[in-house]
Formats: structure tokens, C-alpha cells, sequence
């Protein structure tokens, strides 16, 4: 399998930053192959003193953007490449990485929501992806072409579904064996119980998806940081599935027979379990012996049991008929499915007591940052096991990976990208430094292998 391609975006910089002095930087291609960057700067130490540091990466940089570079050339270099895969019914996936501050948001995001030049890859995607759907729409049928988008933010051990309110989830992995993010047990009428799943909203036009998207933001947890008062520190997913209204009422329908068979399953079970805790009795000696005075009702456990299998056998007719309604409009529509997945990641913390990097960190700051680079690191060893084709990936080491363990299964790597996005001041040359790092071990594993 072959590795992530890795992209380094330099942002330009800022008003506080410019009395520290620059970092040199030096992009050297490799042939037509990939690029090694070199990176030195003169910085400060604990004691005061001037040092000079300079670093150099293995060739495994796909492009470097430079300061002038906006974020439509990232996109056209970027994700405008998959796109038509996508609109094969594959997916592909999109990693921001970086220190805080570093502009990660801006990329994957954007802020200004009304410049093309400047919307994030997630909101240029989805303007090109509607382009096309409208297109296939306005060719007649009965299928109208949408996205559906779900937003979702992992914070620790838990996430969160910014579009439905921010409710909390959890990570539960089905009978299937996929891992799904479900929300709190709701008790409904009629004894009903439904543990609702991840919120899509289904938007028909470019607008629809970008009113969505600034929705979701505004419910983001931010906090501060010692770089950057409005610090990320979550991991944000947005995912972008090409969907139509039949396809998405087909998957209600699911949720709704799986709602009405948990009181129904459960019943079946106190049955079962009373009928049984009646069979047997202590003895003298402390042990469970059959009660000579009750006999088993086993009628009554088989009426539970055939109610139990009628409704067994909805959810089961439900799922099929997803399955089939998708295989159905994927032979019309083959880019049915496809989907693309922009994860916006948690600022990566560096401490260096040596340097007094991040030492005015308060203690929840800290626990913070080791829980983030915990999950940054299972990552990059995620990618890296696939790159190498190692028969075990560690997905389950933490849960940004597990979340994301499905993504990485239904896509090529390849066609999935990660942007490290870097401050060019001198004040930021160690997590500068250590952000390519982190994308040098990324581009070169498929090379190890």
C-alpha cells in the first residue's frame, strides 16, 4: 500500500511574531520524486543565549505551499485530484496536522466563507461535489443527488455530534464488527428505545451545507493554549457522503426497527431469566439445585422468543432493503456512497523543559496535550502500519483511531492526504521542527517497508 501523501503549508506571519525573526526554509526536490525540506533559525535557550538549529526531512514531502499560496491551491492540489474518484463511490481522507495556531483550521475550514479563494477544503469540496450532483440531477430521474454532512468532535474518551445540539456519544462497536458513534438511550412511547446515531443533515445545494457547517462550529469546544487563545482542542471530523433522500429515509427506517426490537429482546430476556431463577433453589449446603416444586414454563419462553425473532426479522428486512435500495441507485449512480473526510486535529503539544517550551501550562492544559499526542501518535502509527502492510494496524489505541478505523478501511491511502501546517517564526522553530517530523515518519513508512 502506498503512503499519505504528505503536503507542508507555510502560513504567513503574524503581528507578535514578527520580532522573533524567520525560519529559513528550503524546499529540494528529489527528481520528479518527492522532496526533502531543510529548516534552521536562530533561536533563544533558557539561559539566553543565541543557537543556531537546523533540521533536514528525507525525501517524503509531496509539495510544499509557501506564504503567498491561498487555500484554493492547496485545494487544487490537494483534494481537486480525488474528487472524480469520489464521484466513483470512493472515499478519501484529509488530515490537518500541526502545533496550535499553526492554520489548520483556516485549511480544512477556512474563515472567510465568502471569498473562493479562501474557503477550506472542506466547504471548496462540497461546492465542486454539488457542481456535479446538480449536474447528474438536472439529467431527469427520480434520484435527487445530495451530501449528507455529519460533524463530530472527539475530546478525550468522548465525542460529541455538532449537529444535533452537541449531544454526547459514544464508541460502541456493533455485532457487525464497525464501530459506530451512538448517542444517549432515548425511552420513547410505547416502550420504545432508541440510541440514535450521529446526526446527517441532508443538504440539497451549497448553501444548505454551508449554513450546516458554520452550525456544527459554533458548538466546537475551543480553550486556551500558550500559543493561541482560541486553541482547538478537539479533533473535529466533518465527513461529506454523496446521498439521496430514499437512501437516507431507508437507513431512519433501520433505526426505527432496532428501536422497537430493544424493549421486545428485553422482555424475551426477564422471561427467560425468571422462568429460570424459579427452576432452582439453595440447599442447605450453599448449592443451586432444582426446585422439585416448580416446573418451567417453557411456553410462555417461546412466546417471548417468537415475538422476539418477528422482530428480529424487521430490522433484518429493514437492512436489506437499505442494502439492496443502495445497490439499487449505485448502478444509476455510481458515486452513490462516495465520501470525502476532513479531520481537523487537535493542536500537537511540545514540551521542552530544557527550552521552557510549554512550561506556564496549567495542569488540565497538560492533560490535555498528553491525551492529543497520545492520539497523534496513534495515528501516525496507524498510517504507518498500512503503509508497511502490517498484518496488525493498532487501531484500537486510542479512540481518535478507532473512530476512524472504518474511513481508513474504505479508502486508498494514496488518494488520502495529510497538510502539515506550520508557523514560519523562529519562536516556533521546535514545534515547527517536530510537526515535519511527525510527516517525515508518515511519507517515508511505504519506503521502510
Amino acid at each position: 500500500m502506498q503512503p499519505f501523501r504528505v503536503f507542508v503549508r507555510w502560513r504567513s506571519l503574524s503581528a507578535d511574531e514578527s520580532g522573533y525573526g524567520e525560519i529559513q526554509r528550503k524546499a529540494e526536490p528529489n527528481g520528479a520524486a518527492l522532496s526533502s525540506i531543510s529548516i534552521a533559525a536562530m533561536t533563544d535557550s533558557k539561559s539566553r543565549s543565541r543557537c543556531y538549529q537546523s533540521w533536514r526531512s528525507q525525501p517524503s514531502m509531496t509539495r510544499v505551499f509557501e506564504m503567498s499560496d491561498t487555500n484554493k491551491t492547496v485545494f487544487d492540489a490537494v483534494v481537486a485530484p480525488v474528487l472524480p474518484r469520489v464521484m466513483q463511490g470512493k472515499s478519501s481522507n484529509f488530515f490537518a496536522y500541526g502545533h496550535s495556531g499553526s492554520g489548520k483550521t483556516h485549511t480544512i475550514i477556512g474563515y472567510d466563507y465568502e471569498s473562493p479563494e479562501e474557503l477550506g477544503l472542506c466547504q471548496a469540496s462540497a461546492r465542486h461535489l454539488m457542481t456535479d450532483l446538480n449536474r447528474l440531477n438536472a439529467d431527469g430521474g427520480s434520484d435527487q443527488l445530495g451530501i449528507g454532512i455529519r460533524m463530530y468532535e472527539l475530546r478525550k474518551n468522548s465525542a460529541f455530534d455538532l449537529l444535533n445540539g452537541r449531544c454526547e456519544c459514544f464508541v460502541r462497536e456493533g455485532p457487525d464488527g464497525q464501530i459506530h458513534l451512538r448517542g444517549k438511550t432515548e425511552v420513547l412511547k410505547d416502550g420504545k428505545v432508541r440510541v440514535r446515531p450521529l446526526a446527517t443533515k441532508a443538504c440539497w445545494s451549497f448553501e444548505d451545507l454551508s449554513r450546516e457547517l458554520q452550525i456544527g462550529l459554533k458548538l466546537r469546544a475551543t480553550g486556551s493554549s500558550t500559543v493561541h487563545n482560541q486553541s482547538s482542542r478537539t479533533h473535529a471530523t466533518i465527513e461529506l457522503e454523496i446521498v439521496t433522500k430514499d437512501l437516507l429515509q431507508a437507513r431512519d427506517a433501520v433505526i426505527e426497527r432496532q428501536s422497537e426490537l430493544v424493549p421486545v429482546g428485553k422482555y424475551a430476556t426477564d422471561v427467560y431469566l425468571e422462568e429460570q431463577s424459579r427452576a432452582f433453589v439453595q440447599n442447605d449446603h450453599g448449592k443451586f439445585v432444582p426446585n422439585p416444586y416448580y416446573q418451567v414454563d417453557q411456553a410462555r419462553i417461546d412466546t417471548a422468543e417468537a415475538r422476539k425473532a418477528e422482530f428480529e426479522a424487521r430490522v433484518k428486512s429493514a437492512e436489506e432493503h437499505e442494502s439492496t435500495l443502495f445497490q439499487s441507485i449505485a448502478r444509476r449512480h455510481p458515486c452513490l456512497g462516495g465520501k470525502l473526510v476532513f479531520v481537523d486535529l487537535a493542536g500537537s503539544e511540545y514540551y521542552d523543559a530544557k527550552n521552557g517550551l510549554g512550561c506556564n501550562q496549567t495542569p488540565q492544559e497538560k492533560q490535555e496535550g498528553r491525551q492529543i499526542n497520545t492520539d497523534l501518535l496513534a495515528l501516525k502509527e496507524v498510517i504507518r502500519a498500512r503503509a508497511q502492510n502490517l498484518s496488525r494496524v493498532p487501531f484500537r489505541t486510542s479512540p481518535l483511531t478507532l473512530v476512524l478505523r472504518q474511513h481508513f478501511q474504505a479508502s486508498s491511502d494514496s488518494d488520502s492526504a495529510l497538510i502539515l501546517t506550520l508557523s514560519p517564526s523562529a519562536r516556533e522553530f521546535a514545534a515547527t521542527m517536530n510537526t515535519l517530523k511527525y510527516g517525515n515518519l508518515v511519507g517515508v513508512a511505504g519506503n521502510d517497508a
